[in-house]
């Protein structure tokens, strides 16, 4: 049976920087490839024992591979905040300020931009942008749906407001990608309380339909009914996104039970499932189409 490999009392719960161990005589380098440690960007390793997370990842870089004046950005920093989650074998992104020589990175996505200093905070003791400019970094760097969805979240959050965010961004009219941030903005809604819904919201308005309501509450006599994920009130016709969630019995016997309350009050509540979101979309437009076209006449 091969000897288990050596772990160091220094090393073990830590990230550290490879090179640095070996010169102080702590590991080899046969032992630093060894299964003990994993690594995680050019001469940074870690515990194989500790939990790597996307977090974790950031924390790394932040600390051992970025230099002063660049920052986690975009995605990684919209996580940390838990806006988003993203898998911990998923790149970092980070912003480089203009004129400033840093990258390519592996393991870190690079981006390039002017950045002020109200761009820039920690949390987590992590150098991040702020919630505000991390909405403007994803308007550029993401497609307008997902973009879309994490600025839900941050919104949701009470991380940012979007008014001031949609003041802000017709403010820099001019700004390379001004126009970017306006439209993700306008249709941002801080209602929405999953991703899957605020990209299927986004992707019907983007379809020409009217934009719903949020999370509408349904009451009979100021009775709570049912609360809708997305809605036309005026028409009473609504969309239920039904997600991976329902693969509980219980929680799908909740939610058809608090719809079938609907009975009698007149409303067409329509379904769509993640299979039908991403391989027929169009079928299911046609159809909520229809059912507002019936209630248009």
């Amino acid at each position: 049976m091969p000897a288990s490999p050596r772990r160091p009392a220094r090393l073990q719960g830590r990230v550290f920087r490879g090179s640095l161990a070996v010169a102080d005589g702590l590991l080899t380098p046969a032992e630093l490839r060894s299964s003990a440690w994993r690594p995680l960007f050019r001469d940074v390793y870690a515990d194989a024992q500790l939990e790597i997370t996307h977090r974790t990842r950031c924390a790394a870089a932040a600390q051992l591979v970025l230099p002063p004046g660049v920052v986690i950005a975009g995605r990684s920093a919209a996580a940390l905040y838990g806006a988003t989650t993203i898998d911990r074998s998923e790149p970092v992104d980070v912003l480089v300020p203009t004129g400033q020589r840093f990258g390519p990175v592996s393991g870190l996505v690079v981006h390039v931009g002017a950045i002020d200093d109200a761009d820039v905070t920690r949390h987590q003791d992590i150098p991040v942008t702020t919630p505000t400019r991390i909405c403007w970094d994803l308007a550029q760097w993401l497609p307008t749906e997902e973009a879309v969805a994490i600025v839900d979240r941050l919104a949701h959050q009470h991380l940012v407001a979007l008014a001031p965010l949609r003041a802000n961004a017709r403010a820099r009219i001019g700004h390379r990608g001004w126009r970017r941030m306006v439209r993700v903005a306008d249709l941002a809604d801080a209602g929405s309380e999953s991703t899957p819904e605020s990209r299927l919201r986004v992707r019907i308005v983007l379809a020409g339909v009217p934009t719903p309501v949020t999370q509408f509450v349904v009451e009979r006599e100021g009775r709570f009914l049912a609360r809708l994920d997305l809605a036309w009130p005026h028409l009473k016709v609504a969309v239920e996104y039904d997600g991976l969630w329902h693969d509980d019995p219980e929680q799908f016997h909740r939610d058809r039970r608090r719809l079938n309350r609907l009975v009698g009050e007149d409303w067409i509540v329509l379904h769509i499932t993640a299979k039908r979101f991403r391989e027929d979309f169009d079928g299911f437009l046609d159809e909520l189409r229809q059912a507002l076209r019936s209630r248009s006449r």
